[in-house]
């Protein structure tokens, strides 16, 4: 029972930021903007959250100073995404080539200015923020170990972020106008609706979501932020396209790679799979080779929203 506690929880781990930045793309994509610039946004989200934990931690110790570090992630994510939105809305650009330049810029801002402040590129922090029982909920027999025990705070906000933007997409006019335009921009424009404005909206909160997610990941697995982020950007956009741009599918296909991730970096902590005589980059190439295959099986069946990626001019309807 404890190999199922100890493989649960490294799975929320993994899987909660996977969920969070998936999120964030579809939001993106779904107003007709490919944002594959994920990774860099979560480098610099990652970068701005954990340089404020490292210079606040001791004057806001706990819980606190992780919340206020989120909000910090967030807004750098959406200062970042605007580059993108302005390339891909207003100027046309390819937005592939846009997101790539991010994806490539990214890191190296985050060297260089960890650089200027400190002279090495790594900012550690204090883990602090491990959960090792929730109040009450913690107690509750099965539940309470596999849920509420040697957890953080990150592992709900993902699941909050998760109904909140369900509820967003399908049950508010921001939602349904956000979605028409990014299948039928023309038509959503005849209607009054601001085309340019509901995709600068759609790559912020795809931003936000971005940058927060780079925090949530680096938070569980380290005690430094050494600008990168394991290339969770590109997994997470292989979430996206798997849960068919849906929240309710992406959150399973995030936890089936999340799954995979854990049982990569934990198989060495659970005895039977450590017996086996696999050599240990086979395990790590697990969330990898999974990618693959999923992706091979599922794109041909793939609906992507039908203007992703197509500029639009509001003069030309």
């Amino acid at each position: 029972m404890s190999i199922l506690y100890f493989l649960v929880q490294q799975t929320m781990f993994f899987s909660i930021p996977l969920l969070i930045v998936a999120l964030g793309g579809m939001f993106s994509e779904r107003s007709g903007v490919i944002n594959i610039a994920l990774e860099g946004i979560m480098i610099m989200g990652a970068f701005a959250g954990v340089l404020f934990i490292n210079l606040f931690q001791n004057l806001i110790p706990g819980q606190p100073v992780l919340l206020l570090a989120i909000l910090v992630s967030a807004l750098s994510g959406v200062l970042v995404s605007l580059l993108h939105a302005y390339a891909s809305i207003n100027m046309k650009a390819d937005q592939i080539i846009s997101g790539t330049a991010i994806n490539m810029l990214a890191p190296a801002v985050s060297i260089y200015v960890a650089r200027i402040i400190r002279t090495v590129q790594q900012i550690p922090f204090v883990n602090q923020f491990r959960i090792e029982k929730a109040p009450v909920l913690g107690s509750i027999p099965f539940i309470g170990p596999l849920l509420f025990r040697n957890t953080y705070l990150t592992t709900y906000l993902g699941f909050l972020i998760l109904i909140v933007s369900a509820l967003l997409l399908y049950k508010t006019r921001f939602g349904l106008r956000l979605r028409s335009c990014g299948e039928h921009p023309q038509a959503a424009d005849s209607a009054g609706i601001n085309v340019y404005r509901m995709r600068y909206a759609g790559v912020m909160i795809s931003g936000a979501l971005a940058g927060i997610g780079g925090l949530v990941f680096i938070i569980p697995t380290s005690t430094q932020f050494n600008a990168e982020v394991s290339g969770y950007g590109f997994l997470a956009l292989a979430v996206l396209i798997f849960g068919q741009w849906k929240p309710g599918r992406i959150l399973v296909a995030a936890f089936f790679f999340g799954l995979m991730k854990a049982v990569a970096s934990s198989y060495s902590g659970i005895s039977f799979m450590r017996n086996i005589p696999i050599p240990s980059y086979l395990y790590k190439m697990i969330p990898y080779i999974a990618t693959m295959i999923v992706l091979a099986f599922t794109s041909k069946r793939s609906l992507a929203p039908r203007a992703e990626g197509i500029p639009y001019d509001q003069g030309s309807r």
